[in-house]
């Protein structure tokens, strides 16, 4: 069901950032090898998944939907990884866009200053989603319960999803689902830190590195047929100088900031073959 919802510093281009290529990483036991990973029949154009059973395991098995069930009217994320990411929206999303904000919450990090042909809004909790001043619309759902996104076929041309992306135990489905509601050329863009409900985290996330986290939805990505080669954004806080005052501001977590990624891809305009 969908319900309606009635200053940044000038921004670099994105070549300023650290593009990686992608390049796989072997993950033990939490991910499936490419002979043994064949995907369900009915998850569309999945070519394989990525997650083995055991790395699909959280801490905490109760339904997320409980979880999630009071307002959390939080930021997850630190004011340099919003404004980091607020700026790579003003750059990547044009204003006739028709974007879906993905597992959202109360908190909108587009640019206020741009108004977009319309916002949509996913999540789990209705109170937060209520409190977003730029969704038009949101639904209620969990993505690991049921991974269908009740959209036409290329509905819209951008797709987000901040700071979640640890949480889905079928991420596979997921993108798969994303690439069919993208119009072609539409963007998915994925943003994460390095922090999470712990307990809520899948466990190839939980026992990953930032890099490892990163090729993880790298993999995401080229698991599903028709997605472009994944364009890798990182941004790492600037390392200490290990003096007195570094060390006091460590102690109350102020001296550095969050780390920023993003993975970003494409829908091909035309079908691989």
């Amino acid at each position: 069901m969908l319900y309606s919802n009635q200053a940044t510093k000038p921004w670099p281009s994105l070549s300023s950032f650290s593009l990686h290529p992608s390049k796989p990483q072997h993950l033990s036991k939490l991910l499936t090898s490419s002979s043994s990973s064949q995907p369900d029949t009915s998850a569309g154009n999945i070519k394989r998944l990525v997650l083995s059973p055991e790395g699909r395991v959280k801490l905490n098995p109760s339904p997320d939907r409980d979880f999630y069930s009071f307002p959390r009217f939080v930021t997850h994320v630190d004011d340099s990884f919003i404004s980091t990411l607020t700026g790579l929206y003003r750059e990547q999303l044009k204003p006739e866009y028709d974007t879906l904000d993905l597992m959202s919450s109360w908190v909108s990090h587009l640019p206020p200053e741009v108004k977009y042909k319309r916002v949509v809004g996913h999540g789990l909790n209705a109170q937060e989603l209520a409190r977003n001043p730029r969704l038009d619309y949101f639904f209620v759902k969990d993505l690991n319960q049921d991974q269908t996104l009740e959209f036409e076929d290329e509905s819209f041309n951008a797709v987000l999803c901040t700071v979640s992306v640890q949480y889905l135990q079928w991420p596979e489905k997921v993108f798969a689902e994303v690439f069919r509601i993208l119009k072609p050329g539409g963007v998915f863009i994925v943003s994460f830190s390095n922090r999470m409900f712990y307990e809520k985290a899948i466990s190839a996330w939980r026992e990953g590195t930032g890099y490892s986290r990163v090729q993880l939805v790298v993999q995401y990505f080229l698991s599903v047929d028709g997605f472009t080669q994944p364009e890798v954004v990182k941004k790492l806080p600037i390392k200490s100088d290990n003096s007195p005052l570094d060390g006091i501001m460590r102690l109350f977590g102020l001296s550095q900031s969050d780390p920023f990624y993003a993975v970003i891809s494409y829908r091909n305009f035309k079908p691989l073959n």
